[in-house]
């Protein structure tokens, strides 16, 4: 995949950021580890270090599955 162009405005970057602490939070709130989370669903752990760290944005596809593992409704990971 080719590099961006121009680097992501400060707001996405932002957004990205609350995701993956609103992500560790419930995955917290949920007495699951990142190494659990991550064999739930098919990936390994360092993705899931990244997606909460922000440092890289989750597909859909992932979130939904994130979402369903961790028990909450897709929108709470995205509100």
């Amino acid at each position: 995949m080719p590099a961006r162009r121009t680097p992501l405005p400060e707001q996405v970057l932002e957004r990205r950021r609350v995701l993956g602490r609103r992500l560790a939070e419930l995955r917290r709130a949920a007495g699951i580890s990142q190494d659990q989370l991550a064999a739930a669903i098919g990936m390994e752990r360092r993705s899931i270090q990244r997606y909460e760290a922000g440092t890289r944005d989750p597909r859909f596809t992932d979130l939904v599955l994130i979402a369903d593992a961790i028990g909450v409704p897709l929108a709470r990971l995205v509100e």
